[in-house]
């Protein structure tokens, strides 16, 4: 048969057909005089074979391991890890559709539906409102962080923000904000920088620093770590320069 009658028995295009051979899954086949490709039963039988390990999930990599160790063991090896990646799949799926779901009840939707609500009610506590334009900001950025992990990072992320929430913890909080809104529009020398760099050291837990430091770029230049960096193009002089201070500080705490 030729391999257009190839494809069609096997319910897929020439252009598929070709590619198995380029990628040495589908063996050439002997040609006519005329140069045409000759197919056989057989071939169609691997073809319809690679189809139907793709279409179960498996990579052209491992379709080839398959096809040419033609075991049932291997081939039951790679059918479970499969099975268990599929598994872990529908766990994701089933967390973002619970988030959802949560969110379709909420009678009105507001910037913190992103999250959940454990989640959403730290955050609104730690920012105090909207009073403060620095809260707003790392706001944001805590939600944006939150929404980027998994069911564990974000448990983990909730716990570390707790101790935050205590009431003395909460006061001196929204102090340090209101400080840093302050500060907006004074110098990088002001007096006031290195001494609300110390206090915000002080007063954010162990947990945290950790993960701060963490999220540097293999810990070496202070000032460009990723949420460092995000938070500098909203950010005055001021402010960068405390936060500068605030990680070296952490550092050589550490």
């Amino acid at each position: 048969m030729r391999i257009g009658e190839l494809a069609g028995l096997a319910g897929v295009s020439t252009r598929t057909v070709r590619h198995y051979h380029h990628l040495g899954l589908l063996p050439e086949p002997e040609r006519r005089a005329n140069g045409y490709r000759e197919y056989r039963l057989r071939d169609a039988f691997v073809l319809a074979r690679i189809r139907r390990l793709v279409e179960l999930g498996l990579s052209l990599d491992e379709v080839r391991d398959v096809l040419a160790d033609q075991g049932d063991r291997d081939l039951r090896e790679i059918l479970a890890g499969l099975d268990a990646d599929l598994a872990r799949q529908q766990e994701v799926l089933a967390d973002r559709r619970a988030r959802l779901a949560a969110l379709l009840a909420e009678d009105e939707l507001h910037p913190d539906s992103a999250v959940s609500p454990d989640i959403a009610e730290v955050l609104r506590g730690l920012s105090g409102g909207d009073d403060s334009r620095f809260a707003r900001l790392d706001r944001e950025m805590l939600t944006l962080a939150y929404a980027g992990t998994g069911p564990e990072e974000r448990e983990r992320m909730t716990a570390m923000l707790r101790p935050l929430m205590e009431p003395e913890a909460l006061a001196r909080g929204h102090e340090l904000y209101a400080r840093l809104d302050e500060i907006a529009h004074a110098g990088r020398d002001d007096p006031r920088v290195a001494a609300l760099a110390r206090d915000m050291a002080g007063h954010l837990p162990p947990e945290m620093t950790e993960a701060m430091l963490a999220h540097l770029p293999d810990g070496a230049n202070p000032g460009h770590g990723d949420w460092l960096e995000a938070l500098a193009d909203e950010m005055t002089p001021a402010q960068t320069e405390v936060f500068r201070l605030l990680v070296a500080i952490l550092k050589e705490e550490r």
